[in-house]
């Protein structure tokens, strides 16, 4: 009878590594053991970002005033899209940063909350859904594991207005 392969196929294993190493650190969170985390997260290896690249929100525009409901178009420059688990130069997805007052660590895995949501699809726009008021938005790329890269890709905060 044939022995199964234990090995990973190579597209899987970036993937697999960085999935194994956010559940070992949320175990570690769990027990109390979060001093160890750190640790961890730095076996996580940042990826490389030209100093040119540009992460920017295409609409809406700063100021503007939106209903409840639209849409938020993201652009990139001096990088490609790629989807999160695919580990490849030069590249990365969204992170969409809503209404948050500071930057979470930029050499950690983003975290997938209310306010910040992930686009590991490659999506390069998404429909939202705001209460009416004043909220702000941003864009934090990620590599193929949602670690901002080295010379984090960050756009400029924007302000709008829901009515």
């Amino acid at each position: 009878m044939p022995r199964a392969s234990t090995a990973l196929h190579p597209w899987l294993y970036p993937w697999f590594k960085a999935t194994a190493l956010l559940c070992c650190s949320l175990v570690l969170s769990l027990l109390g053991l979060g001093s160890a985390a750190p640790a961890l997260a730095a076996a996580i290896q940042l990826s490389h970002a030209p100093e040119t690249a540009q992460a920017y929100i295409i609409s809406p525009a700063d100021g503007d005033t939106v209903p409840p409901d639209f849409t938020v178009k993201f652009g990139l420059v001096g990088m490609g899209i790629a989807p999160a688990g695919v580990d490849k130069d030069n590249t990365g997805h969204h992170h969409l940063l809503i209404d948050l007052a500071e930057l979470p660590p930029l050499t950690e895995p983003l975290p997938a909350t209310e306010q910040i949501k992930h686009f590991g699809g490659g999506q390069t726009e998404t429909q939202i859904s705001l209460a009416p008021g004043e909220h702000s938005l941003q864009l934090v790329l990620g590599n193929y594991t949602h670690v901002p890269h080295d010379n984090p890709v960050v756009s400029e905060p924007l302000t709008i207005t829901v009515k």
